[in-house]
């Protein structure tokens, strides 16, 4: 989607069939006027009510922590599940700040960690691609970016028109536009007009495109060889990034690591697999931060069964 194609609201939009979405975004835009510490434990709450309602997704989720870490103990990976769902319970409270915060508010609570390498990035000429991965935090994260450095967001449209209008605004809120995640023409062109473009290859898209290599344990995981292509367009820079809420409640932090060197390489298994190593280190910085929540490893080579 084309920044002049940003969805707009309508008389449609106010049809009955789309109440519950406004009072989705209603219920959102309230919990942003909340105090943050009142937030916290709002967060609490609703992960505590996710982790009961979803449960398939808390089998996805330990499955998983099954697969990626064998060496750890029962009770290490129950551990990292339910801070799992703690902080899909934040990433509520997080995507209603996010989306509505007024900036001066926003800042307040976050800080930046490597701002050098984006500087130092900055001071050459072409665009950057922002090798990123699905922490609960992402909202934030696109908020965050997008106050240092406004760029361009890959997502996934919602069949909603008028969730996708808040989505859309929302991520714009610090960023320029946002291009569909099957449109790669439009990723092309937005690093070609030198634009940050924040990209996280990290879940299962099936095997179109895509190569098996390992991710944590298992040696045979689906991943996508479009970074490696991306990041062939010329002068662009890639720069791993993503945001950590803090253990102190304070906030979250902005990671930007430095610049990839010598990528890509040109072989498909090798530059994925390097881009599986870059986002493992990050996840390992705060697992339960994660979203294990979907099948990462639902596409399997011809023959294998399924893991879940």
């Amino acid at each position: 989607m084309a920044k002049n194609s940003a969805p707009q609201l309508n008389a449609a939009s106010f049809h009955p069939k789309n109440w519950g979405a406004w009072l989705l975004i209603a219920f959102m835009f309230s919990i942003s006027l909340l105090p943050y510490a009142v937030q916290h434990y709002l967060g609490l709450a609703i992960g505590r009510l996710a982790k009961t309602i979803l449960k398939s997704r808390v089998h996805i989720a330990r499955r998983n922590l099954e697969i990626c870490f064998p060496e750890k103990s029962d009770a290490q990976r129950q551990a990292i599940l339910e801070g799992c769902f703690s902080h899909l319970g934040h990433s509520v409270v997080d995507t209603a700040n996010a989306w509505f915060w007024p900036q001066w508010r926003f800042a307040k609570h976050f800080q930046v960690e490597g701002l050098e390498h984006l500087e130092k990035a900055r001071q050459q000429p072409g665009g950057i691609l922002l090798v990123s991965a699905h922490f609960w935090t992402l909202e934030s994260h696109a908020r965050a970016y997008g106050s240092l450095d406004p760029g361009v967001g890959i997502y996934r449209p919602n069949k909603n028109s008028v969730y996708e209008y808040f989505q859309y605004h929302g991520r714009t809120k610090a960023n320029k536009y946002l291009v569909d995640r099957t449109d790669v023409r439009g990723m092309i062109k937005a690093l070609r007009n030198e634009n940050a473009v924040w990209y996280a290859p990290d879940h299962d898209y099936g095997t179109h495109a895509a190569v098996f290599v390992p991710f944590f344990a298992q040696d045979k995981a689906a991943t996508i060889t479009g970074t490696a292509t991306l990041a062939k367009v010329k002068n662009v820079q890639v720069l791993p990034t993503y945001a950590l809420r803090n253990q102190d409640g304070s906030g979250f932090t902005l990671v930007i690591e430095p610049a990839l060197e010598n990528y890509p390489l040109g072989d498909d298994e090798q530059d994925a697999l390097r881009i599986n190593q870059v986002i493992e280190q990050a996840i390992l910085r705060a697992p339960e931060q994660y979203m294990w929540i979907h099948r990462r490893f639902k596409s399997r080579p011809k023959g294998e069964a399924s893991v879940y």
